[in-house]
């Protein structure tokens, strides 16, 4: 299985999406250091949203085989920058969450184009709470490594 590390803003839903993959209860609890599980590290949403933590999202990712880059349909900005995934050398994944919270598609395809702009090659549409769209998720992961991975 792919290792991943999830980045996004605070509240997006990356301890959330981390116990639904894992198997675990869900139980929020506020992420305050880089947490390591098997195959998930999860991050503070704090190195997202202030640039001078970046360098611990770089150091972080040579850990991992892919980055997910989260994007939750409630957010009313831009999580990232446009490029974000260019100082990482792994493949960057987009995971739009909370979808069962989107009262329209403007706000998932909102989202899509967010996490596009920053770089994620793949987008996947998740809600952690519903299980809706975390098989495709898992079955992404499980795949074999490709070269340059």
């Amino acid at each position: 299985m792919k290792k991943m590390m999830l980045v996004g803003a605070v509240g997006t839903g990356k301890t959330t999406l981390t116990q639904r993959l894992n198997g675990t209860d869900i139980v929020y609890q506020k992420t305050q250091a880089i947490e390591h599980s098997v195959d998930i590290i999860d991050t503070p949403g704090e190195f997202t949203q202030r640039r001078h933590y970046y360098s611990a999202l770089q150091v972080t990712s040579v850990e991992v085989d892919v980055i997910g880059l989260l994007q939750s349909v409630k957010e009313n900005f831009a999580t990232f920058p446009p490029g974000f995934t260019t100082m990482f050398s792994k493949h960057s994944i987009g995971i739009v969450t909370k979808i069962d919270l989107a009262t329209s598609t403007d706000e998932i395809a909102k989202a899509i184009t967010s996490l596009k702009a920053a770089g994620a090659r793949q987008i996947f549409q998740v809600s952690a709470t519903t299980n809706q769209g975390v098989a495709e998720l898992l079955a992404f992961l499980a795949e074999e490594k490709e070269d340059g991975e």
